[in-house]
């Protein structure tokens, strides 16, 4: 046998080698430092660049203990972040429990949000009509004459004060709740992440 042989068969009977586990240190008393909307709104800062490494758990922990500081009460958008997280996790209840402190008062709910807040519990417990009902409330609102000249194909194009340009969906997170319906039978992390469940090809 050769000596290249030899090297094959040795790299072909070499057991692979694990995966190496992220890197899931961070400075916590930095982040519960932030301001609110740095700590959850930096795309490169604050607890997403932490749940983008492969450290899901650690993020909706430090979401946890930034939502409990004085600085974040009322922002039910921290505790939303943190409520997909665990949903990702497979921690369905505790999600569903952290959901449900988002809903808006009515007078307060522009339209759309809690309306997606129950599409996606509904999702989480396997409850396909409430699913499609809450799809149905969310087609239902009203388009805001302001926003009227902006839409296309379903969409809602404008540019921010920043220079981006955006395309999202109208009315917002209709793709998402389209995605739970064409992938009800996967988990939250898959349905919700998976751009073939949102947007299928050729749609």
């Amino acid at each position: 046998m050769t000596l290249l042989s030899l090297a094959l068969a040795a790299a072909l009977g070499a057991a692979p080698e694990p995966p190496k586990a992220p890197d899931c240190s961070y400075d916590r008393d930095a982040m519960l430092a932030m301001e609110p909307d740095a700590f959850d709104q930096d795309l490169e800062g604050g607890w997403r660049p932490l749940a983008e490494r492969d450290c899901q758990r650690e993020a909706a922990d430090l979401l946890a203990a930034y939502a409990a500081l004085p600085k974040a009460a009322g922002n039910t958008t921290i505790i939303w972040h943190e409520g997909q997280l665990r949903a990702k996790l497979g921690q369905t209840a505790e999600a569903i429990a952290l959901m449900q402190r988002t809903y808006k008062p009515k007078d307060k709910d522009p339209g759309y949000w809690n309306a997606y807040v129950d599409g996606t519990i509904a999702f989480l417990q396997h409850d396909r009509a409430a699913l499609e009902k809450a799809r149905a409330a969310l087609v239902a609102i009203p388009t805001p004459e302001e926003f009227a000249g902006a839409l296309k194909d379903g969409r809602y194009h404008f540019t921010t004060a920043g220079g981006q340009k955006v395309d999202v969906a109208w009315p917002p997170n209709l793709d998402v709740l389209d995605g739970f319906l064409r992938c009800f039978d996967r988990d939250y992390h898959n349905a919700y992440g998976n751009q073939a469940c949102r947007k299928p090809e050729g749609g």
